[in-house]
């Protein structure tokens, strides 16, 4: 029995750009996006870019429209599942659906599974649903810390790298700690009755976490008792008085549709909907009766709240910082459980900052022996994924090219070799001939060369990566015939492990297809819900004809298009 697929299933757009309206299916494998030149092809991937949380531009709406609407549906894993239920969101078929709305006047909003979100949230999502490779991702190889995720990402580093930030943190609390305490020696006792006198008063009150808001709200309510009450018993009056029932007037239509059932099926849809809505209907008049039921006046509890609230906004004007309540009550609340720790350590004096260095001592300790485990892991897979890489640009044709992952280390006995990702520095060298030093990637490779180390460095990590999707637009740039057919069979290894997208100009990446789709214009120029299809054979052929050579009618550029497919019909059958 198959794995359940997992990746992106379909795509929906209006009004973005070219883009009147569209819908796309995606299928697992190597899915490939042709067409003409400015027909929209990466359009797709500026609405996918949106659906996963990037960039809202209002220049992007279409014309004459007010808005634009980009939707997109993920088949998800086991993992995925919990994380998005964990965010309320809804998830149907195995699937969620991200749905992103951007005005003409600039404002979006964006939803996750049906639960409004924001686009820092969607993003990180995002992170775990699709890697998207566009020209300008190998920019990201000049990047120390993008190099050093890489290696570590091969290396399995997720654990030594949690350790390492957590030592390094720790460390740097007791450093600070200790700094304070010294600058505060020379005020100790007026520091240690300040903090002895907040602390009295933070504990007359006691606040909680968010306390504030939930009192403002249900001191909205209670407020407002005799205005809820007259409001919601008005509204039951209307949906289902003596004198006219709602419900009453729906029930009798279903019963009446009820007898044309079956006499068309477009009547029966219909009646279906209505006794859906009648069970909905049914479930919010009864929230309403049991709202109503519940919703008494408690002058006592109003009372009570007001002082509350009131205790609450003196602390925060008499020991708060800054003009934001919110910050300035949040900030209170982690003073007050620091507070303790500071009075111990300014009664306890030099003793204090003795046992302080004591503890400093130990935590580097602990510190280097992490940091040292994570220099040895990198190490020992550098040479390994050195190799692994150049065997795969060798494929690329770049035969006498080699990558070299260099991983140096700074000295650990000192505190200033630290960060919270270890000692080491991350490099990949690069050379392009035999014999040759290698040197920095980014000075030493061409554009076309980046994108094929960039594929390779991909195709290698496939293995360990737990993203379901790879989007690709035009990373063959700068390259063509013999290393194109290598790129595009690389790109179909790499669907192997995960679905792959790629927008692409050449015809002997796109021979490579599971799945070929093709976006053409309409006689408006624009793109419509007809004018972006999965191509069938025949079409295929008529389509790598046309991207070989500008004439699909072209007899000699069919038989070449035929001649390409049945070479890769038989490479991967072998």
């Amino acid at each position: 029995m198959s794995e359940p697929f997992i990746g992106l299933e379909e795509i929906s757009i209006r009004n973005l750009g070219v883009i009147e309206s569209a819908h796309i299916d995606f299928k697992p494998g190597l899915n490939v996006l042709t067409g003409e030149t400015g027909a929209g092809k990466t359009m797709v991937l500026t609405a996918l870019s949106l659906v996963l949380g990037g960039k809202a531009d209002s220049d992007r709406v279409r014309t004459g429209t007010d808005r634009l609407i980009a939707s997109g549906r993920f088949a998800l894993g086991e993992e995925m599942r919990s994380v998005l239920s964990d965010l309320d969101a809804e998830i149907e078929d195995g699937a969620v659906l991200i749905s992103r709305t951007v005005m003409a006047d600039g404002k979006s909003r964006i939803q996750l599974g049906g639960t409004s979100s924001t686009a820092g949230k969607v993003s990180e999502v995002g992170e775990s649903l699709i890697e998207i490779h566009a020209q300008s991702s190998t920019q990201r190889l000049t990047k120390p810390a993008y190099i050093r995720s890489l290696v570590d990402s091969y290396a399995k580093n997720s654990q030594l790298l949690k350790k390492m930030s957590d030592c390094f943190l720790q460390h740097q609390e007791l450093m600070d700690r200790i700094e304070k305490l010294r600058s505060d020696q020379k005020n100790r006792e007026v520091e240690i009755s300040r903090l002895k006198e907040f602390a009295k008063a933070f504990e007359a009150v006691t606040p909680k976490l968010g306390e504030l808001g939930e009192i403002e709200v249900e001191i909205g309510r209670l407020s407002s008792v005799d205005d809820l009450q007259q409001s919601v018993a008005a509204a039951l009056n209307y949906l289902d008085s003596d004198e006219y029932s709602v419900t009453s007037a729906l029930n009798n239509a279903k019963k009446t549709l009820d007898h044309s059932l079956k006499k068309d099926p477009a009547l029966d849809e219909i009646g279906e909907s209505l006794g859906d809505s009648i069970f909905t209907f049914g479930e919010s008049l009864s929230a309403l009766q049991r709202y109503l039921s519940k919703l008494d006046a408690d002058p006592k509890k109003l009372d009570y709240l007001q002082e509350r609230k009131s205790s609450i906004n003196s602390l925060i004007k008499k020991y708060g910082e800054g003009t934001d309540r919110e910050v300035a009550f949040t900030l209170l609340i982690e003073r007050a459980n620091e507070v303790s720790q500071r009075i111990a350590d300014l009664e306890g004096g030099d003793q204090r900052i003795a046992e302080l260095e004591a503890d400093v001592n130990l935590s580097f300790t602990e510190l280097r022996e992490v940091a040292l485990l994570l220099d040895e892991s990198r190490r020992s897979v550098s040479e390994n994924l050195s190799g692994l890489i150049t065997d795969e640009i060798h494929a690329l044709s770049m035969a006498n090219a080699e990558i070299k992952v260099s991983v140096t280390t700074a000295n650990p006995d000192k505190l200033s070799s630290y960060s919270q990702h270890g000692i080491n520095e991350v490099a990949i060298l690069f050379t392009s001939h035999t014999g040759s030093q290698p040197g920095p990637l980014t000075k030493f490779a061409s554009g076309g060369e980046l994108s094929r180390v960039m594929l390779a460095i991909e195709v290698v990590l496939a293995a360990n990566s737990m993203i379901p999707t790879y989007v690709f637009d035009e990373v063959d740039s700068g390259v063509g015939g013999k290393a194109a057919m290598e790129v595009g069979k690389r790109l179909a290894q790499l669907a192997d492990k995960s679905q792959v997208i790629v927008v692409t100009h050449l015809a002997q990446v796109a021979v490579w297809a599971t799945n070929h789709l093709v976006v053409q214009k309409n006689e408006t120029g624009s793109i419509g819900i007809s004018d972006v299809i999965t191509l069938s054979e025949e079409q295929r052929r008529v389509e790598i004809a046309r991207m070989l050579s500008g004439q699909e009618d072209s007899s000699s550029a069919q038989e070449h298009a035929q001649e390409l497919l049945e070479m890769v019909r038989k490479r991967m059958i072998s």
